[in-house]
């Protein structure tokens, strides 16, 4: 039986490691690659993903959008309240509900993700510049379908 995580011998051939012990550690220091970045431009991880998350469609609720970036729906109170107060999201009434808050980005918002996605994105193309350009296009496609599957579908959750 395989070590978890450990590259063994099964049936003859090299079994390779489990995902999460690739991913994680790869994840980790992708953000810590970021994090230079994100300080450079005043901003959080967690207030990163708000503005990645807000795209270009208003976000119904705070806990919605709490839910869709993983975050605790009371942390995320004081990053939204530091990015409105610089200018960077709206926090209106819904019309149809005026119980909840209609999120969305401003100018300034959109201005400074995209900015701070591009330095990020140029520092991940130095590294994906180590791997050939067909092997390049295949783990790209590869992490944007797993990544679009729903949790449970991956956990084997309801």
């Amino acid at each position: 039986m395989a070590e978890h995580g450990r590259a063994t011998e099964c049936g003859g051939q090299s079994a390779r490691k489990d995902l999460a012990a690739m991913m994680v550690p790869l994840g980790r220091a992708l953000m810590a690659a970021e994090l230079p970045v994100l300080e450079a431009h005043g901003l959080a991880m967690w207030a990163y993903s708000v503005l990645l998350h807000l795209e270009d469609e208003p976000v119904r609720t705070q806990s919605a959008l709490a839910q869709a970036i993983g975050a605790d729906k009371t942390r995320i109170i004081g990053v939204l309240d530091d990015l409105e107060r610089r200018g960077l999201i709206l926090r209106r009434p819904d019309p149809a509900d005026r119980r909840a808050r209609l999120l969305s980005l401003t100018p300034e918002g959109r201005h400074l993700r995209d900015t701070v996605q591009s330095a990020i994105q140029h520092r991940e193309n130095q590294l994906l510049a180590r791997l050939p350009a067909a092997d390049r296009r295949g783990f790209l496609n590869a992490l944007r379908a797993l990544s679009a599957l729903p949790p449970e579908e991956i956990t084997g959750g309801d």
